[in-house]
């Protein structure tokens, strides 16, 4: 088996610690301050028999403001109230404020007595309103009826 070398410390080396300093916020790097600009925008309008859902999305589908009737502190059935959808939709405006967002695409979904106020609220704050477009799921006839039984 083979020799181990013994190591024997003959003078203690003394470590000295390192500082290391943090930037000040003045000396830190700057990050560029670029604001997303949107001024052509979609508002997803999702009405239902409990709740108002509003997002606003961008050209490219990101979604740049969200609210909602439970968000706003709204609770039961005065969720879907067309109050609670008026001010759903000019909370969510709020929110795009900072984006310099003019002119709007509404696509309303759904069936509950908020649509036309939540409409009336995106239109209200100023807003181009390019087009309403009605997106409602629309039953076909179902699914296919079973065979009947045969005894």
């Amino acid at each position: 088996m083979g020799k181990r070398a013994a190591t024997t410390p003959t003078a203690e080396a003394t470590v000295e610690p390192t500082v290391v300093e943090t930037p000040t916020q003045a000396e830190a790097p700057k990050k560029a301050s670029s604001k997303k600009q949107v001024i052509n925008g979609v508002a997803t309008v999702n009405v239902s028999y409990n709740n108002t859902l509003i997002s606003i999305a961008d050209s490219a589908g990101q979604i740049i403001a969200f609210s909602s009737a439970g968000l706003l502190g709204f609770k039961g059935s005065k969720k879907s109230t067309p109050y609670a959808a008026n001010m759903v939709a000019k909370d969510c405006f709020e929110k795009t404020k900072k984006f310099n967002l003019t002119n709007i695409k509404i696509v309303i979904k759904g069936v509950g007595p908020g649509r036309e106020s939540a409409i009336r609220g995106l239109a209200s704050t100023g807003l181009n309103v390019l087009s309403i477009m009605d997106a409602t799921p629309i039953a076909h006839n179902g699914v296919r009826r079973p065979k009947p039984r045969r005894v």
